[in-house]
């Protein structure tokens, strides 16, 4: 399966307005250009016109200007932002001229432009630590309605194409939540079942996993798994979701008519929401290395808008593939 590829088309079908804010770095240019060759995006870069120019003609690139180039300091917008950035944050008691400073941050002003609907999405963290991507992402456009959490989701792609659909594994939370409760994992089925359907455009079958089958083992933290899957039921009852499973019974139909006969994801399911996330981020590395399984993400899941966070080890392939991916979320609100 070339998910990427059919994750670039579509974003070319109903082009998207992505945010890069850290136009001083090279691959983040590097990609701007690329993704705006390849028609992928409408390209909003943060900084200094002049430098952002320089530095694309000293790299040779062919595109920059046909982005949208927005210079913290000389934001037209700029009252317009802080306002915005005052009324939301006033119950912390933000003032007008802190607003102003945080607008010097191009990851406060590429969140707050999302917020006033100027942008459908950002894709940051290249050089930038995921908390400092996060953090003014949670504070001004925060969750969707019914959704209290944040999660990463990974798109795990096999060679083994016997597995969940034509090889294509979500697994989540891999990335965000040490030790979710039985609502938080509910949350985080509900919003992998989404990210699922926005990227990988399949109906997701969901697995809750744990330790235990069907009522095998009688543990507390098997019953949150069991509660967390009837939760997630409640916020969605449109959900194919089974659980709790190993994952095991999860994957493999012989194993499954064994230990959950009946179930109508046991044996098939696609998308794995791990009970915590030590089993979440281990289970994905194993795989990602044993199997040879590509694995793409992690797809941030949960925000009112889709801003998504690099590696800082980023190559200038995963920052063009991370805009497709921010670009279908996109498309999905």
């Amino acid at each position: 399966m070339d998910l990427i590829k059919q994750v670039k088309d579509n974003a070319k079908k109903n082009k998207q307005r992505i945010i890069l804010p850290e136009s001083y770095d090279n691959r983040v240019l590097k990609a701007a250009d690329k993704i705006i060759s390849e028609n992928i995006a409408d390209i909003t870069l943060i900084g200094k016109k002049a430098d952002i120019l320089r530095d694309s003609e000293n790299l040779k690139l062919k595109n920059i200007d046909r982005a949208k180039i927005v210079d913290p300091e000389k934001n037209n917008k700029k009252d317009i932002y802080a306002s915005l950035m005052v009324d939301i944050r006033k119950s912390k008691g933000l003032t007008m001229e802190e607003a102003y400073v945080l607008l010097d941050n191009p990851l406060y002003l590429s969140t707050i432009m999302i917020k006033n609907g100027d942008a459908d999405g950002e894709v940051a963290g290249a050089a930038n630590a995921t908390p400092d991507v996060l953090r003014p992402a949670l504070q001004l456009v925060r969750t969707k309605p019914g959704i209290n959490i944040v999660s990463g989701a990974f798109l795990m792609i096999l060679k083994d194409k016997e597995f969940g659909n034509d090889g294509l594994l979500v697994f989540a939370d891999c990335a965000v939540n040490p030790c979710p409760s039985a609502t938080e994992l509910a949350e985080i089925a509900v919003t992998t079942a989404r990210t699922t359907m926005a990227i990988a455009k399949t109906e997701p079958r969901i697995a809750m996993l744990s330790f235990s089958t069907k009522g095998s083992t009688q543990h507390e933290l098997v019953d949150k798994v069991r509660n967390a899957t009837a939760l997630a039921r409640q916020m969605d009852s449109s959900l194919k979701i089974d659980g709790e499973l190993q994952a095991d019974a999860a994957l493999i139909k012989e194993i499954a008519a064994q230990k959950a006969p009946g179930s109508e994801i046991a044996g098939t399911a696609n998308v794995l929401i791990f009970p915590d996330l030590q089993s979440g981020n281990i289970a994905y590395k194993l795989v990602q290395r044993l199997a040879h399984a590509e694995a793409i993400g992690p797809v941030i899941q949960g925000l009112d808008s889709p801003i998504n966070d690099l590696s800082r080890g980023c190559s200038v392939d995963d920052i063009v593939n991370l805009v497709a991916i921010t670009a279908n979320q996109a498309m999905a609100e």
